[in-house]
C-alpha cells in the first residue's frame, strides 16, 4: 500500500521558510539596536496580554495559573536578558591578532575572528513549557539575539495559545517595521511535514525540545541532508540524585518532602525531574525511602499535558515495574486509570540489577522515580557510570572536601551538564553561567546550552578575516550602531 503524503502542509512550510529567508537578508545585518528593540518589544507584548494568555494556556495544559504566570514572567525576563546581551555586544565579539613580521611559526598575518549568524532556525516548541520553551521561548530569543530569523513549529499540546502568541509577535514586527518572516510560523504539522522543515535547503539550524524518539528522527533527518546542519536537541533525562549518608544526619522527613515535591512538580513533566534516587542500603536509607514513599502518596499532581503523554507515562511506569529485581514501593490506586491526574509511583531495585538492565535507565516522563540501593561509594560510582547522558546530577551530603566526594563530583561531571551540591534539579535559572544540556541522550550537542545567555552561541558561526581592510572589520562590527 502506498503512503499518501499531504502536499498542503509542505507548501505552507515552504512559504514560511521563504519568508524567513527573505527576512534574514535584512535582519542578519541589522544593528544591535534593532535586535534588542525587538526582544524588548516581545517581552512587553507578553506582559501586556498576560491575563488572557495565562487563562488560555491553563485551558489547554492544566498547568495552573500560578505556574503559568511564573513561566510567562520568566519568558519576558529572558527576552530582556538577551536584549541586554545584544546591547553589550555578545553577538559581535571580535578577537584581533595583529600581524607579526617574519616567517611562520613566529610570524603571522593580521587575523580578526568575527561571528556571523547561521541563518533561519527551525524551532520546535516543547509541550511542557508553553511559554518558556515555545513560540517566544529561549530558543527563539537566542536565535533572534544572534541575528537569525526563526520558523516556529508549535506543539500540538497548546495550539491556540501558540497562535495567539505568534499573533502578538507579528504585531510587534509590524510596529517596528520588521519583515513578517523574522518570526515565521508553520502551525500544526505532521511528522512528515516536520521532517520536510528540517530538510529544507534554506533552514540553517534546528532547535528541538521533546521526546527521544521524535528528536532522534529529526536529528537523523538533519544529518541526512545533502548539506547537514546543526541540530540542537534536548531529548530527555533521568537526572540522578545521590543521597549520601551525611545528607540524612538530621533526619529523613525534610529531605524526603523536598524530593517528593520535586518529583511531582508539573506532574513530573519537567525535563529535570529527578527520576533516579541513589541511596545507601542501610537503616537510614530505608527510613528515607519509606518517608519518600509517604510524602509522594500525599502529593496531588494535576492532569498531564495530553492524553498521549498520560498513556506514555503509564506504559513507561508499567515497563519499569515489570523488570526483574524491581520492587513497587508506591503503586497507583486501582481507580487511577480513570482519574484525570496520575498518582505518583515509586519503584526500587538494587545496584547490580540497575547496572545490568538498560531498561531501568529509561525515563518515566511523569510523577515517578526509581530508587537504587547501593552498598558504598564504589557502588554509587558504578551506578553513575552505567548512566549515559543526563541534564543534571544532584549530590546530597557532598559538602566536605573528601576523596569520595571528589570522585562523586568527577563522575557526575562526566555524565551531566549541571551538577548540584544541594537542592533539587527542577528549576533552571536563566543567567550567563547556566548549562542546560548534557551528553547523549540528554542532548545532541552537549557543548551547548538551551537555557541561559550562552545559548546565543549555538546560532553564531566564527569566521577569521585575514589581512582584511578596515571596512570589512567594521562591517561586522556594524552591530555597534544603534
Amino acid at each position: 500500500m502506498s503512503t499518501v503524503i499531504e502536499v498542503a502542509p509542505f507548501v505552507r512550510i515552504d512559504d514560511a521558510v521563504a519568508r524567513a529567508r527573505n527576512a534574514q537578508a535584512f535582519y542578519g545585518d541589522a544593528p544591535r539596536g534593532v535586535r534588542s528593540a525587538l526582544l524588548r518589544g516581545l517581552a512587553e507584548a507578553l506582559e501586556r496580554d498576560a491575563a488572557q494568555l495565562v487563562a488560555l494556556a491553563d485551558e489547554e495544559t492544566s498547568l495552573g495559573g500560578a505556574r503559568l504566570n511564573g513561566e510567562l514572567a520568566r519568558t519576558a525576563f529572558q527576552l530582556r536578558g538577551f536584549a541586554e546581551r545584544v546591547e553589550a555586544g555578545l553577538a559581535h565579539r571580535q578577537v584581533d591578532d595583529a600581524a607579526v613580521p617574519g616567517a611562520p611559526p613566529v610570524g603571522r598575518p593580521h587575523l580578526t575572528r568575527v561571528l556571523v549568524p547561521l541563518g533561519p532556525v527551525a524551532m520546535f516548541s516543547a509541550s511542557n513549557f508553553p511559554f518558556a520553551f515555545s513560540v517566544l521561548g529561549g530558543d527563539t530569543a537566542s536565535s533572534l539575539a544572534a541575528g537569525c530569523t526563526v520558523i516556529v513549529k508549535p506543539h500540538s499540546g497548546h495550539p491556540e495559545l501558540s497562535r495567539r502568541v505568534h499573533a502578538l509577535a507579528a504585531g510587534v514586527l509590524r510596529d517596528q517595521g520588521l519583515h513578517e518572516g523574522t518570526i515565521a510560523f508553520v502551525d500544526q504539522a505532521s511528522r512528515e511535514a516536520a521532517t520536510h522543515l528540517v530538510g529544507h535547503a534554506d533552514v540553517a539550524a534546528v532547535a528541538f525540545t521533546g521526546s527521544y524518539q521524535g528528536g532522534v528522527a529529526l536529528w537523523r533527518a538533519a544529518n541526512a541532508r545533502r548539506r547537514p546542519i546543526p541540530f540542537y536537541g534536548e531529548l530527555g533525562s533521568i537526572n540522578p540524585l545521590v543521597v549520601s549518608p551525611q545528607a540524612l544526619a538530621e533526619g529523613v522527613e525534610t529531605p524526603a518532602a523536598a524530593l517528593a515535591a520535586s518529583i511531582t512538580v508539573g506532574c513530573g513533566q519537567f525535563c529535570t525531574s529527578p527520576g533516579l534516587i541513589v541511596v545507601r542500603d542501610d537503616e537510614d536509607g530505608e527510613r528515607f525511602v519509606a518517608a519518600l514513599s509517604q510524602a509522594l502518596s500525599a502529593q496531588t499532581p494535576h492532569a498531564m499535558l495530553t492524553a498521549a503523554m498520560r498513556r506514555g507515562f503509564e506504559s513507561a511506569a508499567a515497563h519499569i515495574a515489570a523488570q526483574s529485581g524491581v520492587i513497587v514501593r508506591l503503586a497507583a490506586p486501582a481507580q487511577d486509570a480513570e482519574a484525570a491526574a496520575p498518582a505518583p509511583r515509586l519503584y526500587e531495585t538494587d545496584a547490580a540489577s540497575f547496572i545490568a538492565n538498560a531498561a531501568l535507565h529509561e525515563e518515566m516522563f511523569g510523577p515517578a522515580a526509581l530508587v537504587v540501593k547501593v552498598r558504598d561509594d564504589a557502588q554509587t560510582l558504578d551506578v553513575l557510570a552505567a548512566i549515559e547522558g543526563s541534564l543534571t546530577v544532584t549530590l546530597w551530603g557532598a559538602q566536605a572536601d573528601t576523596a569520595s566526594n571528589r570522585a562523586l563530583a568527577a563522575a557526575s561531571q562526566r555524565i551531566a551538564g549541571r551538577v548540584l551540591f544541594g537542592g533539587v534539579p527542577t528549576g533552571v535559572a536563566v543567567c550567563d553561567a547556566q548549562q542546560h544540556g548534557g551528553p547523549w541522550p540528554a542532548s545532541t550537542q552537549p557543548q551547548t546550552t538551551s537555557v541561559g545567555y550562552a545559548a546565543i552561541e549555538r546560532f553564531l558561526r566564527p569566521v577569521a578575516l585575514q589581512d582584511a581592510p578596515q571596512w570589512a572589520i567594521e562591517a561586522n562590527r556594524a552591530g555597534a550602531a544603534a
